[in-house]
């Protein structure tokens, strides 16, 4: 799978993260730093990029984080076609995956720990988005909410 990966600094939580992505055997378009000696990016246009790169299909999915992870969920969910989750447990992930239909994974830098990361990210990968038969009606009647709302606000 090809994932969109975003920080807008770099810590042991990114390197553990694009280290863990390509040990998954998932192809990596990485923007942002790499390493900690790296100048910071600004989130805004990093978390785009990635969210762009998913809503393109250059990408299959995405995880953008900056410090908090709110900044580069909002960044993300700014980019049509992009359901962002800020996410701070495995729980979370699957919730986001099932009921959400994210595409998007935002993590903080400064709260996601390196085991809690692999956690989440084998919950985000294990938990397909509910679609066809397996989908109830009531969360196919969300996800249309979502598209409409989109629609809507299209700039």
């Amino acid at each position: 799978m090809r994932i969109a990966l975003a920080n807008d600094s770099a810590n042991e939580l990114t390197e553990a993260l694009l280290a863990e992505l390509q040990k998954r055997g998932h192809e990596v378009l990485h923007f942002g730093p790499r390493r900690p000696d790296e100048p910071e990016a600004d989130w805004p246009v990093v978390c785009a990029q990635a969210a762009e790169a998913v809503a393109s299909g250059a990408a299959d999915e995405g995880i953008v984080c900056c410090w908090t992870g709110t900044g580069a969920s909002i960044a993300a969910n700014k980019v049509p076609g992009i359901r962002a989750a800020l996410v701070h447990d495995a729980e979370t992930a699957r919730g986001a995956r099932i009921w959400n239909h994210a595409n998007v994974l935002a993590l903080s830098l400064r709260a996601t720990s390196v085991p809690l990361m692999r956690e989440i990210l084998d919950a985000w990968f294990n938990t397909p988005t509910q679609t066809g038969e397996a989908q109830s009606d009531w969360n196919r009647q969300q996800i249309e909410r979502l598209r409409q709302l989109e629609q809507k606000y299209k700039g």
